[in-house]
């Protein structure tokens, strides 16, 4: 039986495997938005820990893609923001709750789900390559290919095109090697490149000493607030979470864990987001979600146990403690192509799911789903998919 904690090389490794969605938005959000760094990163940390400790396995805790891309894109507001986190909260309370999304489940065909899991992970895998490239939302703000290194290209050649070859040929090699974890060697060769390469930004004006996040430091959200965000984030949001981060998750933590992942149900996972944004809220953090990307990219970098959320956790909450918002000059060290490596590996364990698709029809519903997300939206290809299974009951391709 597999304990309920284990800390070692391997969940430490694995505590890591999600930065490469995490750090991109989080950081985009803190420097066009004005978060709070602290708040940020204490909110999450805290909320890896509690998911951790009640799960008892490894449980990811992820932006919400919708609300964080378009907070970005149009410079939201940080008062915007904490009004989309409580709404969240909020109609995910109800969800989970009343036992409505328990009844969603039902209805739901597994090929849809299978759809749901391929169509992230090929948009993790797609964004890993941009990142590499130098075409992520946030290098684009900063109009560099890598923001904290000194050298942006090689010749023609972006530099995260190297960086990023190294760390993909780094993480085959060492991907089946029980004594150094790859997910845990790649960071390292991140971090290594950040010090030689690195222009240091921030290392200098360090500071250690205890630094708390305020609550509401910037008090309550206005009406005007609220009534913005329900329309332009909010509904938007909300087939994606419960696509993507109750029903796909779910499914996929059963699929890892067996009877392990009993408490993961749909009403637990809506109950534990809604959680997770009430601390956002009050930390003036940003909205969060769980997600079968996250898990499949913890899992396949070695996490199995609630362990790697502790580590993770605290790992967030003690750097922001001791360093303030001198802990970001830390982060700075990992290059972007090497957070794309951990997307594009984490989007190829997710996308795998759909080897236990077996007819035509349901591989048709798969494909289809993938086609309307790259098309459009995830949200947007869940409901084809719906209609399409639905649809193909009575027929054959």
């Amino acid at each position: 039986m597999t304990p309920r904690y284990r800390f070692n090389r391997h969940e430490f490794a694995g505590s890591l495997g999600d930065l490469g969605t995490i750090l991109p938005l989080a950081l985009g959000m803190i420097m066009v938005n004005g978060l709070s760094p602290t708040g940020v990163f204490f909110s999450m940390g805290l909320f890896y820990v509690l998911t951790g400790v009640y799960y008892g396995l490894t449980v990811p805790v992820e932006p919400m893609k919708v609300i964080g891309a378009y907070a970005i894109a149009t410079a939201m507001s940080v008062q915007q923001i904490q009004a989309s986190s409580l709404l969240m909260a909020g109609c995910l309370l109800l969800i989970g709750t009343t036992g409505s999304m328990r009844l969603l489940g039902r209805y739901i065909p597994k090929a849809v789900i299978r759809g749901i899991q391929l169509s992230t992970g090929m948009l993790l895998m797609v964004k890993g390559i941009k990142m590499m490239m130098g075409d992520s939302t946030l290098q684009g703000l900063k109009n560099l290919a890598e923001p904290y290194l000194t050298v942006q290209a090689i010749g023609p050649v972006p530099i995260g095109v190297f960086i990023g070859a190294t760390g993909i040929v780094t993480t085959i090699a060492f991907l089946n090697n029980r004594k150094l974890p790859a997910g845990l060697i790649v960071i390292l060769l991140g971090f290594a490149t950040g010090l030689v390469l690195g222009t240091g930004e921030g290392l200098d004006t360090l500071s250690p000493g205890i630094h708390f996040p305020a609550l509401l430091p910037l008090g309550f959200p206005s009406g005007t607030d609220f009534s913005f965000v329900i329309f332009a984030v909010v509904l938007p949001q909300m087939p994606m979470t419960l696509g993507n981060a109750v029903i796909a998750q779910a499914d996929l933590s059963k699929d890892y864990f067996g009877d392990a992942a009993r408490k993961m149900s749909y009403a637990s996972l809506c109950i534990s987001m809604a959680i997770g944004n009430l601390l956002s809220f009050l930390f003036v953090g940003m909205p969060m979600c769980h997600g079968a990307g996250g898990l499949a990219a913890h899992y396949r970098f070695g996490a199995r146990t609630a362990g790697s959320n502790l580590i993770i956790g605290s790992i967030m909450m003690g750097l922001v403690v001791i360093l303030g918002t001198g802990f970001l000059s830390v982060l700075f060290l990992i290059p972007m192509a090497i957070l794309g490596v951990l997307l594009i590996f984490a989007g190829s364990q997710l996308a795998m799911t759909i080897i236990d698709m077996n007819t035509r029809n349901e591989i048709f519903v798969v494909v289809t789903i993938l086609s309307v997300t790259l098309a459009s939206n995830l949200a947007a290809g869940a409901v084809a998919g719906m209609v399409l299974a639905y649809g193909l009951r009575r027929v054959d391709i």
